[in-house]
């Protein structure tokens, strides 16, 4: 099995990813320098003093399986925490350094906290100590897993009464924290639960009013611990007060959204809070609300939550405990609540985007109520203001009602083909669909030859191509795309619907014609022509439309690299001329990394003149870039490594 110290010296950040997750990772390295008495045990085994809000203990080794094992006094209890993985990177840097991590010996207090040490489970009479002295205290919580009985555990049950009580005492003065944890307990335990909360709401008042930052290049900044606030929740919820939980979560969800709008540390401070608000809304159905108020609770705080705080709420709207007749309850009050609700400024994203959220969940809670039969008046009714209408029509199809989805379809279109392309591109997209499946394919051709002359691209083209191909159109199709690429005149359709130029119907909407793109682009269209030529295999076309684009436009190499490709084997020249004009221009770069790129293209350019039997001119070629760039010591280098002897030997 691998040691501990060998992981360490090939240890990425990505490992250390894969075991802790991102957000722990991240924390972790501002705590590097909190890391106090790094040690080693014999087996190899980690140990350190890591300051936190308070001393924890925290020791990290192998288990049998070579995978990473921990364990720390602090209370996080989701995974590996930030101290166990600071003290990992930690270690790292001292491998990094080549300094020797130390031996942990029995004299150490750390040795001591985390155990006795002895071989076996018995311990000598005076490993015991005297009921008057103070033994030194610290924590159990390493040990529990280890040989032998944990020496806190024995020193505790060796102590008398009266020792114990003052030797608490004393560590509660010094360390307010136990002080806090021991009132806490005593407060739930007697049901003094508004201390528990007023002390509660107290801590979320301060975390949430900290400066949330992170300086990643330096590895500095502050994000508040919220790890005590979320264990005495879960301890209020476990001792049966739900109401108390909901009451600080709401205090939580209000200041907590304010301060992770203000943040800036990739998101800890949201998964903290986050983590926090898991454990309200697990009380969500144990508290004393009714059941519909419990789901508008929810509902409502996820409407609102813009940073997912919670990802859980799934989990409560499924549960089984709610009924048809209490999502009834909430279908009515969100239909109160949207009647209310000013209508938006304009149909805009942001000015619509709340009525969109109350629209869907509404819609979702339509159909937990059992009242499917509201989702299409409700879609129908909002389709101008929330712009809806791509699922009012997937609702009218799905329900059967083809000719109204269809009717919607243009309706919507011609609505949003201007200010949101986007919706309108979906709508034609179904419009094409209803063609296809009516096997009207003609007019399925129709919707693709807009999408072309919408967007001109090879793509666009070939959809064109294969739907004309269906409607037996094709030929007289692509004369007219054609035409349209040299001219800039898209073909119509005769009012009677098709004429022999252009023997597709007219779409069932009408598109303004300033959306059509002619407008935006130089005809004749010599990219797109030239494209298509390619694509066509027309290599004649494509080097005569190459040379006349090179006359009137400049560009970066894609286009002639396409071109040199393409024409190859039908005008070997051309490919090299092209190819040429590259490794010039890398080669005037004057960098190694360039030269290696510049071989490429020579390496093409051999191959050219191996298939055209045009061996001189190849070496000729390599004698002439020789000489002229015979200062240049690494492209000599490159060049070199292209006449070898088998490349030679290959071209005679």
């Amino acid at each position: 099995m691998k040691t501990l110290s060998a992981l360490l010296r090939n240890l990425t950040l990505d490992d250390l990813r894969k075991w802790a997750g991102t957000t722990i990772l991240n924390r972790s390295q501002s705590y590097i320098g909190q890391v106090k008495q790094l040690s080693r045990l014999e087996d190899g085994t980690l140990a350190a003093w890591v300051s936190g809000s308070e001393e924890y203990i925290t020791s990290v080794c192998l288990d049998e399986k070579g995978d990473f094992d921990y364990d720390c006094t602090c209370p996080y209890d989701r995974g590996p925490c930030k101290h166990a993985v600071a003290v990992v990177l930690s270690a790292v840097e001292q491998v990094k350094r080549k300094n020797e991590i130390p031996l942990l010996t029995n004299e150490d207090d750390l040795y001591h906290s985390l155990f006795d040490g002895s071989e076996d489970d018995s311990a000598d009479d005076d490993d015991w100590p005297d009921e008057d002295e103070e033994p030194d205290f610290a924590s159990e919580a390493i040990t529990a897993g280890r040989q032998g009985k944990p020496r806190m555990l024995k020193i505790l049950e060796g102590m008398a009464k009266d020792t114990l009580i003052t030797m608490i005492l004393e560590l509660a003065v010094r360390y307010p924290e136990i002080q806090r944890g021991i009132l806490e307990k005593e407060q739930l335990a007697t049901g003094r639960v508004d201390k528990v909360v007023s002390s509660l709401r107290q801590e979320i008042r301060s975390l949430t009013s900290e400066p949330v930052w992170r300086n990643s290049w330096k590895g500095e900044g502050n994000s508040p611990d919220y790890s005590h606030v979320q264990a005495q929740l879960r301890a209020l919820l476990t001792t049966g007060h739900a109401d108390a939980v909901i009451q600080l979560g709401q205090e939580l969800w209000t200041r907590g959204n304010e301060q992770v709008a203000q943040s800036h540390d990739e998101g800890e401070t949201a998964t903290e809070i986050a983590a926090c608000l898991e454990v309200v809304l697990q009380a969500v159905p144990l508290s004393s609300m009714a059941p519909a108020g419990q789901l508008l609770w929810v509902i409502k705080l996820a409407l609102e939550d813009e940073y997912c705080l919670l990802d859980s709420v799934g989990k409560v709207l499924e549960s089984t405990k709610y009924t048809q007749t209490h999502w009834h309850e909430v279908a009515e009050d969100l239909e109160s609540d949207l009647t209310s609700m000013a209508r938006p400024a304009s149909a805009t994203f942001s000015d619509t985007y709340r009525r969109n959220k109350v629209v869907d969940m509404l819609l979702d809670v339509y159909k937990r109520s059992g009242a499917p039969g509201k989702v299409i008046p409700l879609l129908e009714k909002e389709a101008e203001t929330c712009r809806c209408y791509e699922k009012l029509v997937d609702m009218l199809l799905a329900a059967g009602e083809k000719e109204k989805g269809r009717q919607w379809c243009i309706r919507g279109f011609e609505r949003t083909v201007e200010s949101a392309p986007g919706i309108a591109s979906g709508l034609q997209n179904r419009l094409r669909q209803l063609a296809e499946n009516e096997k009207k394919y003609d007019l399925a051709a129709t919707y693709r030859a807009e999408d072309f002359f919408a967007r001109v691209s090879r793509t666009t083209f070939v959809a064109l191509r294969q739907a004309a191909e269906q409607a037996k159109v094709w030929t007289a199709v692509r004369e007219a795309v054609l035409r349209y690429l040299t001219t800039g005149r898209r073909p119509e359709p005769v009012d009677g619907g098709k004429s022999t130029a252009w023997p597709l119907p007219r779409p069932e909407f009408i598109r303004p014609r300033s959306k059509t793109g002619a407008q935006q682009v130089r005809f004749p269209d010599l990219d797109a022509l030239m494209d298509i030529a390619i694509l066509e295999e027309r290599f004649d076309d494509v080097v005569a439309l190459y040379q006349e684009l090179r006359k009137i436009k400049r560009w970066g190499w894609e286009t002639d690299k396409s071109v040199a490709e393409a024409v190859a084997k039908s005008h070997p020249q051309t490919a090299i001329d092209i190819w040429r004009t590259i490794v010039n221009s890398l080669i005037s770069q004057v960098k190694p990394k360039a030269y290696e790129e510049a071989a490429g293209y020579l390496r093409r350019i051999c191959t050219v003149y191996q298939e055209n039997n045009r061996t001189s001119e190849w070496l000729s070629l390599l004698g002439e870039l020789r000489r002229e760039h015979k200062a240049k010591r690494r492209l000599m280098e490159v060049i070199d490594s292209l006449s070898g002897k088998k490349i030679v030997d290959s071209l005679r």
